[in-house]
Order: structure tokens, then sequence, then C-alpha cells
């Protein structure tokens, strides 16, 4: 395993559509196995195919191993099928945009679809905090980050100290 780098944004990757996974090729297995490493890492609880340069639809998440055992899952071409209609808001922070956390509104609960890396399709329910963490990797595939979520006003204020952070 690897740990690889992080695309920062305002990288135009973090912007751009991911591309469908055909086939569990080794080389897919290799990128799974080397963002979980660089998400345990960096440390944060989930890494999309984008935050490490594979414009490919895969991302890794592990809620759990901050607060007890390892419990690491690998998402190929995910989708949501059903949204709750309560939301929720929480406060995300992303790997890509270190020291930034915004507060983001989300369905409270969703069904999510995706093949692992054995080949099964797999469906759950997530919730809460699983939820938030699917939904925002998922947005990752879709190149839409954290700041996407904000109010103009909100997300200029944002920029503003990201880019002075940066300086």
């Amino acid at each position: 395993m690897t740990v690889r780098d992080i695309v920062l944004w305002p990288d135009t990757r973090l912007t751009e559509l991911c591309a469908r996974i055909a086939a569990i090729t080794p080389e897919i297995e290799t990128l799974a196995s080397d963002m979980l490493e660089t998400m345990y890492d960096a440390p944060g609880r989930g890494l999309a195919g984008p935050q490490v340069g594979a414009m490919q639809r895969i991302f890794v998440m592990d809620t759990e191993w901050k607060e007890g055992s390892p419990a690491p899952m690998v998402f190929i071409n995910p989708e949501i099928e059903t949204r709750s209609a309560v939301q929720s808001a929480q406060s995300e922070g992303c790997l890509s945009i270190p020291g930034v956390t915004v507060e983001v509104s989300r369905p409270a609960e969703v069904t999510l679809r995706w093949t692992d890396l054995a080949g099964q399709e797999t469906r759950r329910v997530f919730s809460g905090f699983a939820a938030a963490c699917v939904q925002h990797e998922l947005d990752h595939l879709n190149g839409i980050v954290t700041l996407d979520h904000l109010t103009e006003a909100a997300r200029a204020s944002v920029e503003a100290d990201y880019a002075e952070a940066l300086a």
C-alpha cells in the first residue's frame, strides 16, 4: 500500500465528473488499497478517487475507526437509490480543503447501491454521520465540494479565509 498525495482545492480535478469503472482490475484493487492507506494517514474518514487524482467512480470510507475498530469500506460506482425527506445539518471537513469546515444540510438517511471489491452489488441504508459521509464522497465523484453547498456570500468568505491561510 502507498500513501498518495491528496489533491487540494482549487485543483480543477475536484470539479470534474468521474468515469464509471468498467471492471474490477488489479489496478482498481491497488487504487482502493492506496486510498484506504491515504485516508487513514491523513487522518480522514472518507476519500474519493479525484482526491488522489484518480478520475474514477470510487471512494473509501471508515466512519468508525477513530472511535473504535477499523471498518473500511470500498464503494465502486455508487448511486443513491433513496433519500429521506428529513434533513440533517452537520459540520463537514474535507481532506482536499484542509482547515475548513462548513455546515452542510443533507438527507438524514440514504439507501446506497454500489459494487464492492469482490464484484458484488451491495445495498445499504446509511444514517447519521455515515449518511453525510457517503453523500460527501459521492459529491466528489460528481465534481462537487463542500463549498458548493454554501451561499455565494458564505462561500466568498470561506474562500478568502482559505486563501489567507495558504499564503
